[in-house]
């Protein structure tokens, strides 16, 4: 089998993984129209992401629905990735995340307008979710302004990232939250987005 093939076959199993996870949000109401995106690392060395397809309705993917893309975020194969892959490929050049997921929920917007110098949680169980061994820390989300520049974006996010926290709010806009591997950052999306709504449930 070539290495071309292979590729393609494992683009094809991230596709049907992605299709999966984008169809849960979707249907948490985090990913209306086509709004939202989410990645998959395929290997690291050439860094090779599976990037969700550019104007697709997230709650319909199929496997074929995914576009793999280079460590700067752009097309290596056919088809248009989401035009934030860039600041997915970032995410994983910074953190050495296996898995992204980009949502956009109410309460992240909300709470980046009230809080935009970061989102403080404390004493919550809740945060044992995100790996911490208990509900005695405190950490903050960190808010960021939004940009169409995804370079400036990107460096904004780097410039923010926080201890113990996979997940940054882009005001405005919604949430990148990252893991080891989908699953991982599934759970951590539904723990960022619980606390988001707890924030806002709290006024």
């Amino acid at each position: 089998m070539t290495e071309t093939s292979t590729a393609a076959l494992d683009l094809e199993e991230a596709g049907a993984v992605l299709a999966a996870e984008a169809a849960r949000f979707a249907s948490f109401g985090w990913m209306r129209g086509t709004s939202g995106n989410l990645s998959l690392v395929l290997s690291r060395d050439p860094l090779r992401l599976a990037v969700t397809a550019s104007g697709r309705d997230k709650g319909e993917l199929t496997s074929s629905d995914v576009v793999l893309t280079d460590g700067e975020g752009l097309a290596v194969g056919p088809g248009r990735p989401s035009a934030e892959a860039a600041l997915h490929a970032r995410v994983v050049r910074l953190t050495g995340a296996g898995a992204v997921v980009h949502v956009h929920t109410v309460a992240s917007v909300v709470m980046g307008q009230r809080s935009p110098g970061g989102i403080p949680f404390e004493g919550l169980e809740m945060l044992k979710g995100l790996g911490h061994p208990t509900h005695e820390v405190s950490v903050t989300l960190p808010v960021i302004a939004n940009s169409q520049d995804m370079g400036e974006l990107g460096a904004r996010l780097e410039a923010a990232v926080q201890p113990g926290m996979p997940a940054v709010v882009v005001a405005g806009h919604g949430i990148y939250v990252w893991g080891a591997d989908p699953r991982e950052a599934r759970h951590r999306a539904e723990v960022v987005e619980w606390l988001l709504e707890l924030a806002v449930a709290r006024g």
